[in-house]
């Protein structure tokens, strides 16, 4: 009822401006009035109402969008964006803003796509920088976010918020002592979540999943809307065995942000274990549009393909993994319980000795490595 009534709203603005019973320009000033006033339901049928008469209004356009994604909309937003950038390409104000939209509807790669094109036209926009790094740590990039980021840093020591991300990418990507440094600079103004999430996140990688969950939780206390935090505590909670307590943490996760990927992906795997396929499919296909093309996802798709009885759609998509990473050992074992469930032996004896092949190589080169 109520979008009937907004529809009707625009159709009756426009008629009047084109019966000459309100001026466009007055119109604009309503909605813009509005939409200062941070009524943005309002403000958008009368943005929509000047358009159809000025669609070439390129700051209107861009207005509408703000509207929309101020509502929650952000594919109705980027739609509007998209449109004003074809008439105005380039302006940075509307493709950082068009980049924030699909930031925030979970089209990760295609915003650090647009923030990566703005960072190389105004390298030295903090903001900009900051939101390229947190899209390229979501995208599991901790290298490229290093190398973004540590020249901020060695300018702005005292940063905390390229402190933390940097912190993070240090940690992730295992080295622990620069992490560290980051982690007790954090500290020196005193403790927080974000310092305890840090701590926590250096304890898993070195395996003291007690103490993760303790800095974690403390975290999490601290500031329950901490990015992450219950992501970390998810996955602490899996290494320790503990999966109902995994599978609450990631719940919790994706209530504050439905797009995190390490929850999408390890509550999808969750969900396939309790044979919950369509549920598993479409977290998985939410953690995919993270971070498209992750192996591990796409194998953890193919596995629920295998185990709802989809033969055909596992068969293919573990053929590519297997054609893109010869040496994935899952991805041929996967595959060969395909193809004998398919009646191929032929091919799943193939796929049996590939993985013996393999196993044996991997096993040669630990032992290599033992001290």
């Amino acid at each position: 009822m109520r979008g009937a009534c907004l529809y009707a709203a625009t159709v009756l603005l426009a008629f009047r401006c084109f019966a000459g019973q309100e001026d466009p320009e007055q119109v604009l000033r309503q909605a813009i009035a509005l939409h200062q006033a941070g009524d943005a339901e309002r403000a958008i049928p009368q943005y929509r109402a000047y358009l159809k008469l000025r669609p070439d209004a390129v700051d209107a356009r861009s207005n509408l969008g703000a509207a929309l994604a101020g509502t929650g909309r952000y594919a109705e937003a980027i739609a509007e964006y998209r449109r004003a950038l074809h008439l105005r390409p380039g302006d940075p104000h509307i493709r950082l803003n068009l980049g924030l939209a699909e930031y925030k509807l979970g089209r990760i790669a295609e915003a650090a796509a647009g923030f990566a094109s703005l960072h190389a036209a105004q390298p030295a926009n903090r903001q900009v920088t900051l939101l390229l790094a947190d899209c390229r740590l979501r995208q599991g990039e901790n290298r490229n976010v290093i190398d973004l980021l540590t020249p901020l840093e060695q300018r702005n020591p005292d940063d905390l918020a390229v402190a933390y991300l940097l912190g993070t990418a240090l940690l992730r990507d295992n080295q622990v002592d620069p992490g560290q440094r980051i982690i007790d600079r954090i500290l020196r103004n005193g403790d927080s979540a974000e310092a305890r999430l840090l701590m926590g996140t250096a304890k898993l990688g070195a395996r003291d999943y007690d103490g993760a969950i303790s800095d974690f939780q403390k975290a999490a206390a601290m500031n329950p809307d901490l990015p992450e935090v219950h992501a970390y505590l998810g996955r602490a909670h899996i290494q320790t065995g503990d999966t109902a307590a995994a599978r609450q943490d990631f719940q919790k996760e994706l209530q504050r942000n439905p797009n995190d990927f390490e929850s999408n992906l390890n509550l999808g795997v969750l969900l396939k274990q309790d044979e919950d396929y369509d549920g598993a499919r479409n977290l998985l296909a939410r953690a995919l549009r993270v971070r498209p093309g992750d192996l591990r996802t796409r194998f953890q798709v193919a596995s629920v393909d295998l185990a709802a009885g989809r033969l055909e759609q596992a068969r293919i998509e573990l053929e590519r993994l297997a054609r893109q990473t010869p040496r994935f050992i899952e991805a041929h074992i996967a595959l060969a319980a395909t193809y004998y469930r398919l009646k191929r032996k032929a091919d799943g004896d193939r796929e049996n000795a590939l993985v013996r092949k393999l196993t044996a190589e991997r096993d040669a080169r630990q032992i290599g490595k033992a001290p």
